[in-house]
């Protein structure tokens, strides 16, 4: 059984508090499970979107940086890039985003290069993976402090330590493989033949001529191609990728298990779960959005499940009962960590 460790907090509590809280709970699971540090441990974190306003601010993380820093732990922000349009679709506007969110106290990475295409792939041998592309500079790292915002999602049915892991470590064409299982192709009424997508990518699969195309026996779907292109000749949108992107026909929360048990293969992370701020909808969404229950508190553990099962469950006992509730069975199943828990109070 593993061991979530849990402090409340008023609604609407101010980052200072919130921030020495996690910094409490942060030396209580060092503490308590005699985790050995690694002399650089990265945060793993979530900017927010351009237009979101529920994010976990930046200033709700200094209690853990004071705490790495005291103990002369060298460490940073980390990030990938979305697979979809916006502010944190490639790494300069990913980095802009950052600083204007207040990201600024630590040095900001983007893990999958420059447009999301830079990857390594971690072999897994699951059901819908035998292997996974997760962003190259997270293979540099043995430990992460991974922080995750526990809130609703339209798909997962709820996002946390797990969906952090997977979609947050994925480089763009890991991402794509969990929401659409498709590669890239051209539409060849908008290309304009000026060979930027060729030019990007590492597998030589793009053709430019009279019609372009995209050899999918070479391609790998890093997305690097539907990145750089001016005109959205590159393309992931199909009605089938669509149709796999709202889930028919697409196991896509199994899919979010098996990339977020690649994410963590071989690594000692502790996971920091916000259960504040509770909103319908991700981090990624650019608007404000609506706030289902009152904060819950701040919660610490080393497995990723039962911290995620355990949030889960403090929603439910608040009022709100998440969907998703298939997705700790598949992470046991698979051996991601255990939704049998204790929860210890702080």
């Amino acid at each position: 059984m593993s061991k979530v460790y849990f402090k409340k907090v008023e609604h609407n509590s101010n980052p200072k508090t919130v921030s020495k809280i996690s910094q409490e709970l942060l030396d209580k699971v060092i503490t308590e499970e005699d985790i050995s540090l690694e002399k650089e441990i990265p945060l793993k974190v979530h900017f927010g979107e351009k237009g979101n306003v529920t994010f976990i601010g930046a200033e709700n993380f200094d209690g853990i940086i004071d705490y790495l820093q005291q103990k002369n732990i060298k460490t940073s922000f980390m990030e990938s890039s979305v697979l979809y349009g916006g502010q944190r679709f490639k790494r300069e506007l990913h980095l802009n985003t950052a600083k204007e969110h207040g990201f600024t106290r630590l040095p900001v990475i983007i893990a999958d290069g420059e447009l999301g295409e830079d990857f390594v792939e971690v072999e897994i041998n699951k059901n819908h993976f035998k292997k996974c592309k997760i962003g190259r500079e997270f293979s540099k790292y043995n430990q992460f402090v991974v922080i995750s915002h526990f809130k609703g999602h339209m798909l997962a049915g709820f996002g946390g330590a797990i969906k952090q892991l997977s979609m947050g470590f994925a480089s763009k064409g890991g991402k794509l493989a969990m929401h659409m299982g498709t590669k890239p192709h051209i539409i060849n009424k908008r290309c304009r033949k000026c060979n930027l997508c060729k030019q990007r990518c590492n597998e030589n699969a793009i053709t430019i001529s009279e019609k372009s195309f995209i050899d999918h026996n070479k391609c790998v779907g890093c997305g690097a191609c539907v990145s750089i292109c001016p005109y959205k000749a590159a393309t992931i949108i199909s009605l089938k990728s669509v149709l796999r992107m709202f889930g028919f026909g697409n196991p896509f929360k199994e899919k979010l298990v098996e990339y977020a048990y690649a994410a963590q293969k071989g690594k000692k992370n502790i996971y920091i779960n916000f259960a504040i701020s509770i909103a319908c909808g991700c981090d990624c969404e650019p608007k404000k959005l609506k706030i289902l229950i009152d904060d819950i508190g701040i919660l610490a553990s080393t497995d990723p499940v039962a911290i995620d099962k355990a949030c889960y469950d403090l929603a439910k006992y608040k009022g709100k009962k998440f969907k998703g509730f298939d997705t700790f069975k598949y992470a046991e199943k698979i051996g991601l960590g255990s939704s049998n828990y204790n929860l210890i109070e702080v």
